[in-house]
């Protein structure tokens, strides 16, 4: 009888060791599927082209901007290391794809054609077709009180087929800051540029201009991310929506552009 009852009791504990191990298996399964893919352990490295001032650029070498100090904020509340890195724009999704770093955090549009390709974040800003006109200036307020007016844009702009649609009197010019910078004297009544232009051209140039109306063509800013990283998705997705409760994003947003550019 002893010798069965140890028989026994052997049997129980071998059993009970390999339900324990399963467990233990199923355990480390689930947390390796709560696991973003990083090209690098313990960073978040993220792309740009470090050509857009003041949303990403160099400064004595170092990569410096808005779109930095987001990516910046954003690592640090899923507990990595911000490594930002440039890359050339019109091959950034292909390196994305080929895992040379781990999101785009350089500016790019959401657009459908992009997102079959990457998947992309709730944004971290808004822009699109804005219209800027002087500071002094009471009489343009919508898109409606561009009728017959003179309109300055930057030459070979898309921006353009905007304009044709409320005035003949359109105006090129070879940058938008200079196209800006002739509301002042009233040399044209409005300029229609991108959002983050006029407002970075306030904010950096000092010029006495102002937004006039809604956006008359909205676009948003995104992060992009490999669409077999959903984790990675989820948790910037997370942390932008922390910023922006505690008021962290604005703050960001204040120190670059002077206003919240994600309303």
């Amino acid at each position: 009888m002893k010798i069965k009852n140890v028989s026994k009791l052997m049997t129980l504990t071998f059993l009970l060791v390999l339900l324990l191990l399963g467990g233990c298996g199923s355990k480390t399964e689930g947390t390796a599927s709560d696991k973003e893919k990083l090209v690098n352990d313990g960073k978040l490295t993220y792309a740009m082209s470090g050509l857009l001032k003041p949303l990403n650029y160099k400064d004595n070498g170092k990569l410096v901007g808005f779109d930095v100090e987001i990516g910046a904020e954003i690592a640090k509340r899923i507990g990595l290391k911000a490594n930002p890195v440039t890359n050339p724009w019109e091959t950034i999704i292909q390196g994305l794809k080929g895992k040379k770093y781990d999101a785009i955090i350089g500016s790019m549009t959401a657009t459908p054609e992009r997102a079959k390709q990457v998947d992309f974040t709730d944004p971290y800003y808004i822009s699109g077709a804005q219209i800027f006109v002087a500071k002094s200036n009471n009489s343009i307020n919508s898109a409606e009180d561009l009728k017959n007016k003179k309109i300055g844009i930057m030459q070979a702009s898309t921006y353009k087929e905007i304009a044709d649609k409320y005035t003949k009197d359109v105006k090129n010019y070879p940058s938008d800051v200079y196209a800006l910078q002739d509301l002042v004297p009233g040399r044209v009544d409005a300029v229609i540029t991108d959002k983050i232009v006029g407002v970075s051209a306030i904010k950096q140039e000092g010029i006495q201009i102002k937004t006039a109306g809604d956006l008359l063509r909205k676009e948003n800013i995104s992060i992009a991310v490999n669409k077999d990283n959903p984790v990675l998705l989820k948790k910037i997705n997370k942390a932008i929506k922390e910023m922006v409760d505690d008021g962290t994003y604005e703050k960001i947003s204040n120190k670059w552009f002077g206003e919240n550019v994600l309303k």
